[in-house]
């Protein structure tokens, strides 16, 4: 069992490796192509965590994990699918919006998988994360409207929110696995996500010449999807969701003070509301404490 402080340093860790996603992504998306680029941050997630498994297995590190079954393999399928769908939209949606913009929206998972817990396992909101939903709701509204004055979306901002309801589906899957060996959950993750999009960048023709920045995808994913997943779930089991998500929730506003680094963005009047609303809506749920 972790102690609670090397538990929340684990949340911490999490937040900030998945933090990189979004700019360093946007960076590279310059060079490949969005289902290629989604393909190759699982597959590096995938390539990296077995390398890791085979090195500890070679040093003879005991692990007391559980192995998956045939029990969890509804879950596991469904985990995989929907990370093939995520990271395309998510891709396809930074090559036409900021990803400042890009980082604030991925807040909009904590509805997702708030409402898609209520739907489908009847899982009780409480009044103060229902405040959340809103106020996550109304901001990622304000991020994802074009012009006000027509009222017309960015259709960057749309497929990026397609990717936050694809996790947030995703994130109730996975929670079914949680007491399972995450080294094993994020290999077949990578390999299974990866793959998928890999096969559907290849019907779309998409190439890539340069191996430096294929090279460079695969360590992005190893750190950003890889790592990241490996350290929240064990931060979920010395604190426990709630508890992790308060930490989690750091990842997106770290990833927007990245953007406006490296980017040089200069944030909008609109982009500054949202991010005020969406700060004040990760925080009532991060720190939402019902059962």
């Amino acid at each position: 069992m972790l102690s609670k402080q090397t538990a929340i340093l684990c949340a911490i860790l999490a937040a900030a490796l998945y933090a990189l996603n979004s700019p360093l992504s946007k960076l590279l998306l310059e060079q490949i192509p969005p289902t290629l680029m989604a393909a190759f941050l699982y597959l590096g997630a995938g390539i990296g965590l077995s390398l890791l498994r085979f090195v500890q297995r070679a040093m003879k590190q005991e692990r007391n994990e559980a192995p998956l079954t045939k029990r969890e393999l509804p879950y596991t399928a469904a985990m995989v699918l929907l990370d093939i769908a995520a990271p395309i939209f998510l891709m396809v949606g930074l090559t036409m919006t900021t990803a400042a913009n890009a980082s604030l929206l991925n807040n909009f998972e904590i509805v997702a998988t708030s409402v898609i817990a209520l739907c489908i396992f009847h899982e009780a909101i409480s009044k103060r994360l229902w405040a959340a939903i809103v106020l996550v709701t109304i901001s990622s509204i304000v991020l994802s409207v074009e012009d006000m004055s027509s009222f017309s979306f960015s259709f960057g901002s749309v497929f990026v929110l397609a990717a936050c309801v694809c996790w947030g589906l995703e994130n109730n899957c996975t929670r079914m696995l949680s007491q399972k060996d995450p080294l094993e959950i994020v290999v077949i993750k990578g390999f299974g996500s990866g793959t998928g999009s890999l096969l559907l960048a290849w019907l779309q023709n998409e190439t890539v010449t340069s191996v430096g920045y294929v090279l460079l995808a695969l360590l992005l994913g190893f750190v950003a999807y890889g790592l990241s997943i490996v350290f929240y779930i064990y931060a979920q089991r010395g604190l426990g969701a709630a508890k992790t998500s308060t930490y989690y929730a750091l990842a997106p506003f770290i990833g927007v003070a990245l953007s406006l680094l490296i980017f040089r963005e200069k944030p909008t009047l609109s982009f500054t509301i949202a991010l005020l609303i969406m700060i004040a809506g990760t925080y009532l749920a991060s720190t939402d404490t019902a059962d």
